[in-house]
């Protein structure tokens, strides 16, 4: 037992040394991007490219359908049985019923675009920014059908190509655009990343199964896309209502206190995401088909679990602690001085990294079970509380206040999914990873009390204990 988990405990290691790499250069690209777009526009820039890109998350959520995910699980599912046939006929019904969605979402985001401008910014002066958006819909949905081909096959190298060619042709093709025409270059360039991503994803497709001869009608085509739908439809309202409960906040925000306000929150909320994004991708790309395909036998799950939450907190509370400790050098590097007032709020929000990476873990089992209802349950909940937090805290105590209300929200979250995970699935988390949980805990709060206190050497010391844990116990794993 103990040499089954230390191998999927390299497993995890694997994917995230894979992945981390992938998203330090994506990150790095992305860096140099928002650096620029600071300098260069400000925090106004800033804002509008969180604006326009949860308007463009909220319309493909609203019409690809769940399709990805729900796909991963089923192509998983058929890999994990050696069924070249049946994984044959999946892709070509994902790529089909894509194809159609991704018009759809297109001609959706023309349909509205007048009034996400009015709503967004109280006129029309932007309509035509989100007419020209379309494309990016369209192209976006495109992507993730191939992506999600890959993901369920296992094809992770190419995965990960795709990422970082995407990233660094997009930025290319983005600082001349960011430099010759400022405000006005935030839409072209969201175009310009989209069609680089395009481009590379149908490059680096997945070949493997075009040999093998597919004769589905379209009839038949609708049928069997239809049972991803109906999973996906769960998975595509919870990813909506969260894509809309962030766009209602981001345009209560920008009514309340101002673009450039937003352009803070956007700066601190991409900030938290952007070093958890070197963990987390690797869960949702490798940990979720690796789950899906065992998610018959109770055991196993609930050991992959485990496992990856052991992993994941691990190294989150070295990037963590580390994050807190230089906090204000990351915040000058990647942006400038004039966002510095997003340092409480980025580090009060690090404690909810943990508990994100806690419920992230349980809730994919959610998806693996294919449970759409009980899905949508805990998301449209957590959604519910996130906005009203969000809400509370910035009246509160302005923008610090909304790092605390996202600590808060994921610990409620974790709590929501733990019921699911431990009541009605009626599985359990090893001694050891309880253990885990509550030393990351008490590290993060640990760092962040020290260096608020103004005691960094104190920081710096939970910081290399933190870093110490992280080397030692990846060390004994490769043993």
């Amino acid at each position: 037992m103990a040499q089954g988990r230390n191998a999927i405990s390299r497993q995890i290691i694997k994917a995230m040394s894979v992945f981390g790499g992938v998203q330090a250069l994506t990150i790095l690209c992305s860096i140099v991007r928002t650096k620029l777009v600071a300098v260069w526009i400000g925090p106004v820039g800033i804002g509008l490219f969180g604006i326009y890109n949860s308007a463009i998350d909220m319309i493909n959520n609203i019409a690809n359908m769940g399709i990805r995910s729900s796909s991963v699980r089923d192509i998983s599912i058929e890999v994990e049985r050696g069924n070249r046939q049946r994984i044959a006929e999946i892709i070509c019904v994902v790529r089909r019923w894509t194809w159609a969605l991704s018009a759809a979402a297109a001609l959706l985001m023309l349909a509205t675009a007048p009034l996400l401008s009015k709503w967004t910014f109280g006129d029309d002066n932007h309509s035509l920014g989100f007419i020209m958006l379309s494309v990016a819909v369209m192209l976006t949905a495109l992507v993730n059908c191939e992506q999600s081909i890959l993901q369920g096959t296992r094809r992770l190298r190419r995965l990960a190509q795709v990422g970082v060619c995407s990233a660094a042709v997009g930025l290319a093709v983005s600082v001349p655009l960011f430099y010759f025409l400022r405000d006005d270059s935030i839409v072209l360039s969201i175009i310009a990343y989209s069609a680089a991503a395009a481009f590379f994803a149908w490059k680096f497709r997945n070949k493997d199964f075009s040999s093998t001869q597919v004769t589905l009608s379209y009839k038949e085509t609708a049928t069997r896309g239809a049972g991803f739908v109906r999973l996906g439809f769960f998975m595509t309202l919870g990813s909506f209502l969260a894509m809309l409960s962030s766009y209602i906040f981001i345009a209560y925000l920008n009514h309340e206190a101002g673009t450039a306000t937003v352009g803070h929150y956007q700066a601190g909320y991409t900030l938290i995401h952007r070093y958890a994004a070197l963990i987390f991708t690797a869960i949702g790309t490798e940990y979720y088909p690796r789950l899906a395909a065992v998610c018959h036998s109770k055991l196993r799950t609930g050991l992959f679990a485990s496992q990856e939450i052991n992993i994941v907190l691990t190294v989150l509370v070295a990037i963590i602690s580390l994050f807190i400790l230089f906090r204000q050098l990351v915040v000058n590097i990647l942006y400038s001085s004039d966002f510095n007032v997003i340092i409480p709020f980025i580090t009060y929000a690090s404690l909810g990294i943990v508990f994100q990476a806690i419920s992230q873990c349980m809730a994919y089992v959610i998806i693996a079970k294919g449970k759409g209802k009980t899905y949508i349950v805990t998301e449209s909940t957590s959604t519910i509380i996130g906005l009203a937090l969000n809400i509370l805290f910035f009246n509160i105590a302005g923008l610090d206040g909304l790092g605390w209300a996202y600590a808060v929200w994921y610990i409620a979250y974790t709590i929501i999914v733990g019921i699911v995970y431990f009541n009605q699935f009626k599985f359990t988390l090893h001694r050891s990873t309880i253990f885990m949980a509550s030393y990351a805990t008490i590290m993060a709060l640990a760092a962040i009390a020290t260096m608020n206190l103004g005691l960094w050497p104190l920081t710096a010391v939970v910081a290399i204990i933190a870093v110490a844990v992280c080397f030692t116990s990846l060390r004994r794993k490769f043993r």
